[in-house]
C-alpha cells in the first residue's frame, strides 16, 4: 500500500494532537507533534531568560536557535512519543499555562518557523506520516494527500484544556483564564504575517465540538481511506 502524508491542521485545544497520535497508531505511521516544538522553542526561551518583564528578547533567541535540539521519542509506558528538548524529557513542561502564554508570540517569528518548517520537512521526506499543527497543509506539507482542518467552539476548547490542566494538578487557573488564552491564542495564530493559521482550499473540514471520540476517529479513518483509494 502507498504511503502519505497526513496534514492536521487547526486551533488551539482542540484535540489535534490525540486525535493525530490515535490515526497513527491505527495505520501504523509515524505521528509528530510540530506545535510541541514551538512549545519547546518558547521553553527553551523561558529557561534562558529571554523574557524580561513580559517582553521577549528576540535578538537574544535568534543568536541561540543552533542550541535548540529537538527530539521525540516513543514511550512504551503512554504508547506514544514524548518530546526532548536539548535531550530533556519536557512532555510536561511544554504544556504549563507559562508556554501556552507565549508560545504564539514565538510561533510567530520568521526564523523560528523557517527554523521548524525545514527541520519538519525533513521528518516528512519517505512519507507515512501524520504531522498536526497550524500551517501543516498549507506551508509545511502543500503537497500533502490528507489535509484536514480541526475546529471546535471556544467555549469547548476551554474546558478541554482546564480538563487537562486538572488533571496535571494545577487546581488554580480559572476557566476564564484558560477562555481569555483560547481566544488570544486564536487571534494572534490567524493574523501573524507569518504562516497564518488559515484552512487549505483542499482541506477536509472536521468540527468536533459535539461529537464524541469514537465518532471523531471513525470520520477521520474514513477520510484516510478515501485518501488511500484515490
Amino acid at each position: 500500500m502507498k504511503k502519505i502524508v497526513v496534514a492536521i491542521d487547526g486551533f488551539s485545544s482542540c484535540g489535534k494532537s490525540t486525535m493525530a497520535k490515535d490515526l497513527a497508531k491505527q495505520i501504523g505511521y509515524v505521528y509528530i507533534d510540530s506545535g510541541s516544538m514551538y512549545r519547546a522553542t518558547t521553553l527553551f526561551a523561558l529557561q534562558k531568560g529571554f523574557f524580561v518583564n513580559n517582553q521577549l528578547d528576540v535578538d537574544a533567541l535568534e543568536e541561540s536557535m543552533s542550541d535548540i535540539r529537538i527530539s521525540f521519542r516513543y514511550n512504551p509506558e503512554t504508547g506514544k512519543p514524548d518530546t526532548y528538548l536539548n535531550d530533556e524529557k519536557v512532555e510536561d513542561a511544554i504544556r504549563s499555562m507559562e508556554v501556552a502564554g507565549k508560545v504564539s508570540e514565538i510561533a510567530s517569528l520568521k526564523f523560528v518557523r523557517q527554523a521548524m518548517v525545514q527541520l519538519q520537512q525533513a521528518m516528512g521526506h519517505e512519507k507515512g506520516i501524520v504531522m498536526d499543527g497550524r500551517d501543516i497543509g498549507t506551508v509545511v506539507f502543500p503537497d500533502a494527500e490528507l489535509k484536514v482542518f480541526v475546529t471546535a467552539r471556544a467555549d469547548v476548547r476551554a474546558n478541554r484544556r482546564l480538563k487537562e490542566l486538572r488533571e496535571k494538578g494545577d487546581n488554580h487557573t480559572t476557566f476564564d483564564e484558560v477562555l481569555a488564552n483560547v481566544v488570544q491564542r486564536d487571534e494572534i495564530d490567524q493574523n501573524r504575517t507569518e504562516s497564518p493559521l488559515r484552512k487549505a482550499e483542499d482541506a477536509l473540514l472536521l468540527d468536533n465540538s459535539d461529537i464524541t471520540i469514537d465518532e471523531q476517529r471513525n470520520q477521520l479513518l474514513q477520510m484516510f481511506h478515501q485518501a488511500i483509494n484515490k
